[in-house]
């Protein structure tokens, strides 16, 4: 399976603090072993995909999109819940 990163979801990395890259990391494998883990999103961002999981106390959402023909597993954006899907829906 090849993984690729949206522009977005490589500036949220640098935003992230140093101890949640690791449950970042684990979050991308689960996904990646099992693509269809996220919940699918309808209306306005039909075809996209939110994994949620915690870091510490905090919910973190991680949105992206995978095509089955292509084995291609592309992350969109990770982000706390505060405007995630208002932000996921200018990409």
């Amino acid at each position: 399976m090849k993984i690729s990163q949206s522009n977005t979801f490589k500036k949220a990395i640098k935003k992230l603090h140093r101890n949640q890259i690791p449950e970042l990391k684990k979050a991308i494998e689960k996904i990646a072993n099992n693509p269809l883990i996220g919940d699918m999103k309808r209306g306005d961002l039909a075809g996209v995909r939110v994994y949620k999981f915690h870091v510490h106390p905090q919910l973190v959402l991680l949105a992206y999109l995978y095509e089955e023909k292509g084995g291609l597993l592309k992350l969109i954006d990770v982000s706390s819940h505060e405007n995630f899907y208002t932000a996921l829906k200018r990409e």
